[in-house]
């Protein structure tokens, strides 16, 4: 369903992408951001099962700028070594190549972001700073607590798992506090990555109940986006 092709940042990088278009009536775009995995096969099924759901999707390879063409599963080894990308990670470069992606879907308003693990950080970040989105799905995003005295522009749902210790809930706590305008799910039984049916954290219930919730957040994205306006 999908295909690659190259966007160019602001900054003249030229990064990889994964695009994939529905077949039928389009409702809209979808950026869709990498876990440390890359755009690997789960991420690239992410943005296919957008497409059945007649959505444009585009998932940038933001880890070009350190080793093009990155991707791997999900055994302790490669998780280990995926680990090596985010020990320091360049937030203004991330955002830099998902407007590269925003830029893609223009024409294919309204545009929406999902993100997961590393990319659910990244797409809080850019609900909170860059333009032409209109709304944002966070799943599971380690570093928004850091980031959670931001306003996002834009509506913003987030996804966590109760079992998560990458995250724990004083975590998720802090963030609905500060940012009680967005709409935060906590999932019993879910674990970091529970999201992913290829990883021994997939919880199909969870997954499933996030997915349905989250393609309900992106379909009243036009609405949601002129009530903040």
């Amino acid at each position: 369903m999908g295909k690659n092709i190259t966007l160019t940042a602001s900054d003249g990088h030229k990064l990889s992408a994964y695009r994939a278009d529905p077949a039928g009536t389009l409702k809209g775009g979808v950026v869709v951001i990498q876990e440390i995995f890359g755009v690997n096969h789960h991420i690239r099924t992410v943005c296919d099962r957008l497409a059945s759901e007649g959505y444009a999707a585009v998932a940038p390879a933001l880890f070009d700028r350190i080793e093009p063409g990155f991707q791997c599963g999900y055994s302790p080894e490669e998780i280990s070594a995926a680990m090596r990308f985010v020990q320091n990670p360049d937030f203004g470069a991330f955002l830099r190549d998902t407007t590269a992606a925003i830029s893609e879907l223009t024409a294919v308003n309204p545009v929406s972001i999902m993100g997961f693990c590393l990319g659910g950080t990244v797409a809080f970040a850019a609900a909170c700073n860059l333009d032409g989105l209109f709304s944002a799905v966070c799943y599971y995003g380690g570093f928004i607590a850091k980031m959670a005295d931001q306003k996002p522009k834009i509506p913003t749902q987030m996804h966590f798992g109760a079992l998560d210790t990458h995250i724990p809930l004083s975590d998720v706590e802090m963030i609905r506090k500060k940012r009680p305008e967005c709409e935060v799910h906590v999932y019993p039984g879910a674990d970091h990555g529970f999201n992913c049916d290829e990883r021994a954290s997939y919880n199909k219930e969870a997954a499933t109940l996030a997915w349905q919730r989250s393609m309900d957040w992106i379909g009243r994205a036009k609405a949601s986006a002129k009530s903040v306006q």
